[in-house]
């Protein structure tokens, strides 16, 4: 297959990459959609390997220009970047396709996964496969946290940011927008008393690399589409407005506001737009609500459904997609007979609401961030926010261990077993750097043997 129909195969660092088609790129990101496992971590690094390495269609340092400002935005931070390189490459519809196809995949197979989880979850086999599975969710999320701390955390101004970050969540239970808010704060003053420590990727190594001549490189003038105007502006929030208030006013129309479908939709709008840095930050809030408030799943389901992400293609937050399917199901909306259609709308509605927003912030707010590229003054605040949003992942790392090793609170036992098994899932992933499919599949063969066995 030659060099212009391949698009995985990379190209020669002496000359610059030759011009990528729509359809070069559709198949990219085709095959992207299948493969990116490992969550917003593993994910960003096939891209940044892939798109910034290998393919030279971006540049090291607008790769992390466009990360930085994803991650500041709520919502999956990896598809958010593939929506935006996208959009860069190829216009609006190079965005949305970018975009779409790193959801798509997911949902299909998710949907199917769900089915199969609810339908024969009670089964001793696939019951011991989840007990295996829930600890290494666990060590995976405590990996996903150092990962990121890794990229992010460059000086100790950063790692101070961090640290502050997860007192306020874990300590204090401050709401994760006003840390964001106090993050930028601290980024915006910092950028301009001490810059070199809020450079992009913290000032140091990776934002200077360079891979070879890029087709977006560091000096590629912003093409005409991506330069700001407010008409463009307009344009793109009318069209998303009109794309989140038809599909509401049907399911308020049809089945009235109180319906487990038009409720669905309101609570991951919200999510969507109120919890940032990401699906690690926004899990908790959608642990709330759809355990704690509506009933829609129980915790373990929960923690279940963080698995199937963790092994399914997509973002991580896809795991809406599997509270979606199973609350719709439990919930019977279309009656006995009809159970997998019900929670298959379900996991539509509520993928539609959980994306929605992601596509609209990339294409109205691609065009003022690709001015401020080289503008100290504004990737210093995102710079620091990515900071903090360590903190909050490794929080979670704690939310999830609480629920696996004590499953009926620190008053009921510790469940040594589940111990034993996250210890081996992080020893696996920290220190043989095993895959994280591999990490799972292994311990849930464990979980098996011990419901056999003991």
């Amino acid at each position: 297959m030659n060099q212009r129909s391949n698009a995985f195969e990379s190209t020669s660092p002496e000359v610059g990459p030759a011009e990528v088609s729509f359809w070069q790129a559709f198949l990219f990101w085709l095959k992207l959609g299948f493969v990116s496992f490992g969550g917003p971590a593993g994910q960003i690094a096939i891209m940044h390997q892939e798109l910034v390495e290998r393919r030279r269609w971006i540049s090291e340092r607008r790769f992390l220009h466009a990360l930085n400002y994803c991650m500041v935005l709520p919502g999956p931070e990896a598809q958010q970047l593939a929506t935006y390189i996208g959009w860069l490459m190829h216009r609006s519809w190079g965005g949305i396709v970018a975009g779409a196809l790193f959801v798509l995949p997911s949902l299909f197979i998710l949907i199917g996964l769900s089915w199969i989880y609810v339908a024969f979850g009670e089964l001793p086999l696939v019951a011991g496969l989840f007990y295996g599975i829930k600890p290494a969710v666990t060590a995976i999320v405590m990996q996903a946290a150092h990962r990121i701390g890794g990229r992010a955390l460059k000086n100790n101004a950063l790692w101070a940011i961090a640290a502050a970050a997860f007192v306020a969540i874990f300590a204090l239970n401050v709401p994760f927008p006003a840390i964001v808010a106090a993050a930028a704060a601290i980024g915006y003053v910092g950028g301009r008393v001490a810059p070199d420590m809020f450079k992009a990727g913290g000032g140091h190594g990776k934002a200077d690399k360079s891979y070879g001549r890029a087709l977006i490189d560091d000096d590629t003038p912003t093409p005409e589409h991506a330069r700001f105007g407010w008409l463009k502006l307009m344009k793109v929030a009318v069209a998303g407005a009109l794309l989140w208030l038809l599909p509401m006013g049907l399911l308020t129309a049809g089945y009235g506001w109180e319906h487990t479908l038009t409720q669905m939709g309101w609570f991951f709008t919200k999510a969507a737009l109120l919890t940032f840095g990401g699906a690690y930050a926004v899990l908790p809030y959608v642990f709330q609500g759809a355990v704690g408030h509506y009933g829609w799943l129980s915790a373990p389901q929960m923690i279940d459904g963080l698995a199937l992400g963790e092994t399914t293609p997509g973002p991580l937050i896809m795991v809406v997609t599997f509270v979606g399917f199973v609350g719709g199901y439990l919930k019977a909306m279309f009656g006995p007979d009809s159970l997998f259609l019900a929670g298959a709308v379900a996991a539509v509605v509520v993928t539609w609401f959980t994306f929605l927003p992601s596509f609209v912030f990339i294409l109205a707010g691609g065009p003022f961030i690709e001015t401020t590229h080289n503008d100290l003054k504004f990737t210093a605040p995102l710079t620091a926010i990515t900071a903090a949003v360590v903190g909050v992942i490794l929080n979670l790392a704690l939310f999830f261990g609480y629920h696996v090793l004590w499953p009926q609170g620190f008053a009921g036992g510790f469940e040594w077993t589940s111990a034993l098994i996250a210890l081996g899932a992080a020893i696996a992933l920290f220190r043989f750097k095993q895959d994280v499919i591999h990490v799972i599949l292994a311990c849930a063969l464990v979980g098996f043997l011990v419901k056999i066995f003991l």
